[in-house]
């Protein structure tokens, strides 16, 4: 089956595209530039996404998505710019599906919201969706990640637990460790699905050559922050 691959540079999208590669042809990635504010886009370096598909050589397409006036209260803004990510979502796979493309892999672990918006613009457009971790515990999803050896950093936190200390900090075993304490103590999603944190891969089995950091800003209010990576380079694997 050929699949686009719903892709943001985390863990979460990176492993499922492993997965999907295993038995698909994957032949786009899709990332959208969206809000801070996103309900279905992953927001920090995102940007970056573009590297990752370099690493990974598979052709990317980078989608923009609209901004909402000021002038809207907020609750009218964020049912708008709901509605808005999930018609930018159906005009890209309607493109793409016009293209050969007969499956969408996702990421998604256990968000019924996103999930359930996925399935349900796949259904419209009669497309697959792949889903390999649906509903599977987030935890042997990392597991499984660092076991396959990913190499993985905080490029944004957001929920109580986590301190500046977090941002650009190897996704590890002891860090692992950490977020299960996190998430007994403060019932905290594990795998960051409900904006507790978010990652970035620098290096995975799918990669032809390591992403190297070489500039970052870390940008913390105390309460939340992120890990802005402001230059990085390709290095050849061994």
């Amino acid at each position: 089956m050929k699949l686009v691959s719903l892709f943001s540079g985390g863990k979460d999208s990176m492993m499922a595209l492993h997965y999907a590669l295993k038995f698909h042809e994957v032949k786009f990635l899709l990332s959208f530039i969206a809000d801070p504010e996103s309900y279905m886009f992953h927001y920090p370096n995102i940007e970056l996404a573009r590297f990752s598909a370099d690493a990974l050589e598979i052709p990317i397409i980078m989608k923009k998505l609209s901004q909402f006036g000021h002038h809207l209260e907020r609750k009218e803004k964020s049912e708008c710019s709901k509605e808005k990510e999930l018609e930018s979502l159906r005009d890209a796979l309607k493109d793409l599906k016009n293209l050969g493309i007969e499956g969408v892999a996702t990421g998604v672990v256990t968000s019924n919201y996103q999930y359930g918006r996925i399935k349900k613009i796949c259904d419209q457009l009669n497309l697959n969706i792949f889903a390999p971790y649906w509903q599977k515990s987030h935890e042997d999803l990392i597991k499984e990640a660092l076991n396959l050896n990913f190499k993985i950093i905080f490029v944004g936190v957001y929920a109580d637990g986590f301190n500046e200390k977090w941002l650009g900090r190897v996704l590890d075993r002891q860090a692992l460790k950490e977020l299960k304490i996190l998430e007994k103590k403060f019932k905290i999603n594990i795998g960051g699905e409900g904006g507790e944190y978010e990652t970035f891969v620098l290096d995975c089995p799918l990669f032809k050559k390591e992403i190297v950091v070489l500039e970052a800003e870390k940008i913390w209010d105390k309460t939340r922050g992120e890990f802005l990576i402001k230059r990085a380079e390709f290095r050849n694997k061994n």
